[in-house]
């Protein structure tokens, strides 16, 4: 229990620049106090302790404003940075080394049964608003940029963009060199290569090619 929860204090530190201590993490970043109670509830759901799991749930939910249901499976090392807003729904699975930001939702479309939320692979870093609805995967070192609703699965070394999200590759780049703001603009992509396609035609009718 103290190596898992040293190492949910760690990996904020070493992920947020504005963090100054393990001690000032520990006691005031609601990410952790969020995940922390978390693991609490989750270990009561799971041996059929189901009130007391939902009633750890929603203190955390009133003390930091961030709501997990009990049941959800949550990898090593989650940084919930900010937080406010985020809910992650009952059937998510989160792997591990995963950054979340604030007004996150992992929710479903209603429409399923069974498994209706998402299962976001490892290393994977979310966006500040976006939304990500349905039983898909986010495949490992992925990013979903702010404000992406996502409502298919992603291949892993991907970068979601957009309403609704639409994949660019991005293989070769690590996850840590990726921010929130340093994304491709998948209407600039769309808009050069119709471009390049309307100089090769230009090119055919002039008899060049």
């Amino acid at each position: 229990m103290f190596s898992r929860l040293k190492e949910d204090i760690m990996c904020v530190k070493n992920r947020d620049p504005a963090a100054r201590s393990w001690f000032e993490v520990w006691l005031l970043y609601p990410g952790v106090k969020a995940v922390r109670l978390h693991r609490k509830a989750n270990w009561c759901y799971r041996r059929k302790l189901f009130f007391i799991a939902r009633w750890i749930s929603q203190r955390a939910v009133r003390k930091t404003g961030i709501e997990i249901h009990p049941a959800a499976r949550i990898g090593r090392r989650f940084f919930i940075d900010h937080g406010t807003g985020v809910v992650i729904g009952e059937t998510t699975v989160i792997g591990d080394d995963v950054t979340i930001y604030q007004g996150v939702t992992l929710g479903g479309t209603g429409k399923d049964t069974g498994k209706r939320h998402p299962t976001i692979g490892n290393r994977v870093m979310i966006g500040a608003g976006a939304k990500i609805l349905g039983p898909f995967k986010v495949g490992d070192d992925s990013r979903i940029a702010a404000g992406a609703v996502v409502l298919n699965e992603i291949p892993p070394n991907s970068t979601a963009v957009g309403v609704p999200a639409k994949v660019v590759r991005r293989f070769g780049m690590k996850v840590e060199d990726l921010n929130q703001v340093d994304v491709p603009d998948p209407v600039e992509l769309e808009i050069e290569d119709l471009r390049k396609r309307v100089e090769n035609l230009e090119k055919l009718c002039e008899g060049k090619v």
